[in-house]
């Protein structure tokens, strides 16, 4: 086992051993010691600074949610363990690199790795945080690779009219990204008259499901529940589309689909970040894909989604509160010991 300096919750400097989080059965989570392999000669050995909670998706395996026939689709690139438990699971990491090629060597890297203070990987598993992005932005790179691909899919134009249903942190990264885009008007819907305040700092509009204006080119569905993706539907102009970006799980989703569906030739596409967009995919891998999307992130307007933070031995029971819904929290980080 390769000699890694770490640091307990104690404080005490283990050598060899790092902590990482577990779900050990639907609702119950635990922190439990990893061993560290000696890293080979392409091999990184990463320091955790920051990994952040994908809330809907990590919510969903606390509970112990995802179906059965999902479950292949549903790992994580170093997940081990199965659903529903015991399981390691997470994608949002970020660290320094102690050992490893020269020129990876004390760079800040993002990893799709779960919760755990250090680890090995290939070093084609990291890429490079860029110098204007800190540790706690860098963590939303994989749910900003998520909404480029969102936006690869959905193919918006110039003056287009968007609405963007569901105001978490995918939506939000949605939203940000449209509002690039020359002379598109975004409005940000969501049940929580409090996301106003995001919507503002994202420089979008806002609107509750009952007052958001129809007649929109495109919609980005983010709310993952069936009465969001009808409202989506219900704001479309004719011939128009709504993009689907929610995972549902084990959830029954019911629509009506009578009435202006078929009349205005409206469509449902799904989005998905597990392969890249057929529109790029002749072009673009998805390591061109990340690495766009922390280059993205040197927009300081993100930072508005980051709500909240904890230290990593807190991480079990920070997660049952956020399964629960009595934390409130955009994007909730965990912090590994950093100054």
């Amino acid at each position: 086992m390769r000699a890694a300096h770490e640091h307990d919750r104690d404080g005490a400097l283990d050598r060899g051993i790092a902590h990482a989080f577990w779900v050990r059965a639907p609702g119950r989570g635990e922190i439990r010691p990893a061993g560290l392999p000696e890293p080979g000669p392409g091999d990184v050995l990463v320091r955790t600074v920051r990994s952040a909670i994908s809330r809907g998706t990590e919510a969903l395996v606390f509970r112990g949610g995802v179906p059965l026939s999902e479950r292949a689709r549903m790992r994580a690139p170093f997940q081990e363990g199965e659903f529903p438990g015991p399981v390691k699971y997470g994608y949002l990491s970020v660290g320094s690199v102690e050992e490893g090629p020269a020129e990876l060597r004390g760079r800040t890297v993002f990893c799709l790795y779960p919760h755990q203070t250090a680890y090995v990987v290939p070093a084609a598993a990291v890429s490079v945080v860029p110098p204007g992005v800190p540790p706690a932005r860098a963590v939303l790179a994989g749910i900003v690779e998520t909404a480029v691909n969102a936006l690869w899919d959905a193919g918006p134009l110039v003056g287009d009219r968007v609405a963007v249903v569901g105001g978490g942190v995918v939506g939000c990264c949605v939203a940000r990204l449209l509002r690039r885009f020359p002379s598109v008007r975004v409005t940000l819907v969501d049940v929580d008259p409090g996301r106003v305040e995001v919507a503002a700092a994202l420089g979008v509009d806002f609107a509750l499901p009952e007052d958001a204006a129809a007649g929109r080119d495109l919609v980005v569905h983010t709310s993952a529940t069936s009465a969001g993706l009808q409202r989506s539907l219900d704001l479309l102009a004719p011939e128009g589309t709504v993009v689907d970006l929610s995972w549902y799980g084990d959830t029954e989703v019911r629509l009506s689909l009578g009435g202006a569906f078929h009349a205005g030739r409206l469509g449902i596409r799904s989005s998905q970040v597990g392969a890249v967009s057929p529109a790029r995919s002749a072009r673009r891998t998805p390591a061109d894909r990340l690495a766009l999307a922390l280059e993205l992130l040197q927009d300081p307007a993100f930072d508005a989604l980051l709500t909240g933070e904890s230290r990593f031995h807190e991480l079990p029971e920070v997660m049952g509160r956020l399964a629960a819904g009595t934390l409130p929290a955009l994007c909730h980080t965990i912090t590994y010991g950093e100054a």
